[in-house]
């Protein structure tokens, strides 16, 4: 089992960039596969971005790729999602996720383990 915490999050302005971060409390995220999603009021909750146990394979929603990078560093036990040229669309809170399976999933329903969340709000 894994616990997991984000922090990072906060209140930027258009084209601004913010890095998140994924900390285990308890557990070692090396044993997963570790995923962003992000929702906004009232929308589902949407896949942005993951990485294989081992940092090598990255996966992106079309909408972050290119402006978004994943990694991981497995010695600390963090995962990172570094966000440039944000827009007000990217405002929603960011959940860090990870799926034991070893695949990298897009679908929120694969991922065992879940934080609390960071909220990221992007102004015009």
């Amino acid at each position: 089992q894994v616990q997991l915490v984000e922090s990072g999050g906060g209140l930027v302005q258009a084209g601004d960039p913010l890095r998140l971060s994924c900390a285990a409390s308890e557990g070692t995220l090396s044993n997963y596969v570790m995923g962003w999603f992000r929702q906004a009021p009232g929308k589902e909750r949407q896949f942005v971005a993951a990485i294989s146990r081992s940092g090598d394979i990255t996966k992106y929603a079309d909408s972050v790729k290119g402006r978004f990078t994943i990694s991981r560093d497995n010695a600390k036990n963090m995962v990172y999602l570094q966000m440039n040229s944000l827009n007000p669309e990217d405002t929603a809170v960011y959940f860090c996720a990870a799926d034991r399976s070893g695949l990298l999933f897009m679908t929120s329903y694969n991922y065992d383990y879940w934080g609390q969340g960071t909220q990221v709000t992007v102004s015009s």
